[in-house]
């Protein structure tokens, strides 16, 4: 291996060592250090050293190991921020996982389905399946916001489902600054969602 190779790989590296533990990585990521026929063979260098793992086709992370688990796979989260960080889309989730992340569902599927203003595919890792549906630009325009994670997770539960027990632990849920926030995007939601909006944000005063 050349010296200008050897220098790519251990700027790799460094600088996936210096990011935050559990982050996912593209080939986007390191093109400031060389071209992309470069970087990609950095990477594959890197991993075939065991430095570091492709999670799926053009994305890679560090492995980790717990000591009763064993060896990680890399969250669903962190996934989900290099495919945003690559191709410039936005997502949110939807169904039990969006519930989940709100304390409403103990349920972490094997399915999670994001919507996006990208084009819509399919990330199968390990025994996971990472749907991204492209949708309507009003069931995008709260992305990336706490109103549009409960809008879906409403839409999931179903509005003969949503009763007071469940107000009430999404109330416990979220915060008061929160719960009063959703007001701001209470034109995006279903008319039956928005008078949950109303009422967590009423119940904040």
């Amino acid at each position: 291996m050349g010296k200008h190779a050897h220098s790519i790989d251990t700027q790799v590296i460094d600088r996936i060592q210096t990011a935050a533990g559990g982050r996912v990585f593209t080939p986007r990521d390191f093109l400031d250090l060389g071209s992309r026929y470069a970087v990609d063979q950095a990477l594959s260098r890197n991993c075939r050293a065991g430095r570091l793992r492709k999670v799926t086709r053009g994305l890679y992370d560090v492995p980790r190991t717990d000591p009763q688990l064993g060896r990680l796979s890399a969250s669903t989260d962190a996934i989900a921020d290099a495919l945003r960080g690559r191709d410039a889309i936005r997502l949110q989730p939807t169904g039990a996982y969006a519930a989940n992340m709100l304390g409403l569902s103990d349920q972490v599927p094997m399915k999670i389905v994001y919507l996006t203003d990208g084009r819509s595919r399919r990330v199968t890792i390990d025994n996971r399946e990472i749907v991204l549906k492209r949708t309507t630009p009003r069931n995008m325009a709260t992305a990336g916001r706490l109103s549009g994670l409960v809008i879906q997770t409403l839409r999931w539960l179903g509005q003969k489902n949503v009763d007071d027990t469940v107000i009430a632990k999404l109330r416990r849920n979220l915060k008061p600054a929160d719960r009063a926030g959703l007001l701001a995007d209470v034109q995006f939601a279903p008319a039956w969602i928005a008078t949950i909006f109303r009422r967590l944000a009423e119940e904040n005063e």
